[in-house]
Parts: structure tokens; C-alpha cells; sequence
């Protein structure tokens, strides 16, 4: 073989190797990812999914704060933000009562995930007014809060294998902040004497709360705030304060103030003042970028308040 020929052959050769070399460090080089295009209903929802995917996902929530899931109607905006999310996640147990059929007819072209499918049905409090459905103010029992949240990871983890583990990393910090805010504030709780621990709410969205913190509940409304509370519920629930000597009661966040402030006019009627204490979040959390606007901000929140009121 010639000189001349020997070195176009190398020469040949080393650019087939110099291509084969390019071609696998641009296989190997990270693609653009795609983020999921995610909408939640419930900011309660959407702190988790802050929580567990940070900044892995591009999301959006339906409902802020001060809003109330039983009552929400969808408008055009959120259908469109719904139709074009990889997945949606809703709270269910009926809780977003009006968007229920919406989600049942989307499952068959989009993923819609109920939150709190996964928790064991022997967990879950049946409502005494509609004896199909089950209380869905689960979140007010860390414990229970935990499925959703193992729940919206797996989710995620499985349109996202990509992230698998991050996702796995971020929510076990998240599990354990929960933990630890749960210890805590169930140590507060029990600083009220049993005599005193009643919690008298405009609509009844603390009965897992009354389970998890040792407490009674008692309310106007019951789950749902669809349901109207009548001069008999109001009587009854005076006469019980005035009894007891319940020295406050509490409006919520996401419904009008009117039913209670009837309770109120009502006691004193009877003789006996109850103070209206401070507003308690219920089935919305506070304005973002605020402690009351995160899970675990929301529930030391409420149970400071309780405890100033109560105590």
C-alpha cells in the first residue's frame, strides 16, 4: 500500500470514528424535557404538587383563595386549562360537587386523578345527610393527607419516570414536615381542657379534625355548603353554647359569616355572650406567599387561633 493511499485511508477512518464519537455524545446529551402541564382545583392540592414537583412541572389551580370547591362552577377559562393538561387533579369524595361530570366524562380522553382515592373507605367519615357519599375534608387529618400526597406522586412518577426519584425525594421532606407540624399541634390541642375543647364552625368540615385533634365539632351546615341551615338548627345549636358555656365560636374563610352571626344574636338572647373568634380556614387556604397559604402554614394557623379562642 502507498504512503498516499495509507493516509487517506486513516485519514477516512478517523472521520468515520470522529462521527461515531459525536453521534453518541449527542444520543447521550439530556433532550429538551417536556414539562407535564398539570391543573389542580383546590389550593390545597396545589401546595403538594409545589411540594413534590417543584419546578419539574408546569401547573395551574382553578380555585384560590377564600373560594368554596361545593359551590365552584367551571368557566370557559378552566375548561380550556383542563383540556389542555396532561393531568388533572381534583380532590373528590364529591367535594367539587359541580365539576363531578365534567371530570367523569373527561377520564375517558384525559388522566383524572381523585386525590383521595387510594385512602382505605374504613377511614373515611360517612355524611350524615347524603348516606352515599363520605365527608371529603380529609386534609384536616394529616394522616389521611399523606394517601393524597403518596398519590399525586405516583401519579406523577408514572408520566414523569424521567424525575422518579426526585419526585420520591421531595415528597418524603414533605411527609416529614407534616409529621412534625401533626406532633405538634396535636401537643397544642390537648393543652385545652376536654370540657372546653369544643369547635362550633359555620359548615361541618372539621369532623376529621375533631377525630385526629381529640376534640367535638359541632356546626350549622353540614358538609356541604349547598345545604341551608334552618331556625331550629340555629336554636338547638344556641341552646348548646349557652349550656356548655362555649365562650367562642368561629366563621370560616370560604362562606359567608350570617349563619353565625345568627347564633351569636341568639345566644345573647338567651342571656349568655359568645365571642366570634377569629376566621378559620376551611376549605381553601390563605393568600400565596403567606404562611396561612401553604398546608402546614394553614393548620398551625388554625390551631393557634383555637387555641387563643378557647383556652
Amino acid at each position: 500500500m502507498s504512503f498516499k493511499h495509507l493516509v487517506t485511508t486513516s485519514i477516512i477512518i478517523f472521520f468515520i470514528l470522529l462521527g461515531i464519537y459525536i453521534k453518541q455524545v449527542i444520543y447521550q446529551l439530556p433532550s429538551d424535557h417536556k414539562k407535564l402541564k398539570v391543573v389542580c382545583t383546590t389550593n390545597i392540592i396545589a401546595d403538594a404538587l409545589e411540594h413534590i414537583a417543584q419546578d419539574l412541572i408546569d401547573f395551574d389551580m382553578l380555585m384560590g383563595p377564600g373560594v368554596d370547591p361545593h359551590l365552584y362552577k367551571p368557566i370557559e377559562q378552566d375548561i380550556t386549562k383542563i383540556a389542555q393538561a396532561d393531568i388533572i387533579f381534583y380532590n373528590g369524595l364529591h367535594l367539587e360537587a359541580r365539576m363531578a361530570d365534567l371530570f367523569e366524562h373527561m377520564s375517558s380522553t384525559h388522566t383524572t386523578i381523585a386525590v383521595c382515592k387510594d385512602i382505605p373507605k374504613r377511614l373515611l367519615i360517612r355524611s350524615e345527610e347524603h348516606a352515599q357519599y363520605f365527608d371529603p375534608h380529609v386534609w384536616f387529618d394529616p394522616t389521611l393527607w399523606n394517601y393524597a400526597i403518596n398519590t399525586i406522586t405516583a401519579t406523577l412518577q408514572q408520566h414523569d419516570p424521567q424525575h422518579k426519584k426526585q419526585y420520591e425525594h421531595n415528597k418524603q421532606l414533605y411527609l416529614q414536615k407534616i409529621k412534625l407540624m401533626y406532633q405538634q399541634t396535636k401537643k397544642q390541642m390537648l393543652t385545652i381542657p376536654k370540657s372546653k375543647r369544643f369547635l362550633i364552625t359555620g359548615h361541618d368540615a372539621f369532623e376529621y379534625f375533631a377525630r385526629a385533634y381529640h376534640c367535638q365539632v359541632l356546626s350549622l351546615q353540614g358538609i356541604s355548603t349547598a345545604s341551608e341551615a334552618g331556625t331550629k338548627d340555629i336554636q338547638d345549636l344556641s341552646n348548646f353554647i349557652v349550656l356548655h358555656k362555649i365562650p367562642a365560636i368561629f366563621i370560616e374563610t370560604s362562606i359567608p359569616p350570617r349563619n353565625i352571626q345568627a347564633v351569636q344574636q341568639n345566644v345573647l338572647s338567651k342571656g349568655f355572650d359568645v365571642h366570634i373568634g377569629k376566621e378559620l380556614y376551611s376549605d381553601a387556604l390563605g393568600t400565596q406567599r403567606t404562611p396561612e397559604g401553604t398546608y402546614i402554614g394553614m393548620m398551625y394557623y388554625n390551631i393557634n387561633t383555637i387555641i387563643e379562642e378557647l383556652e
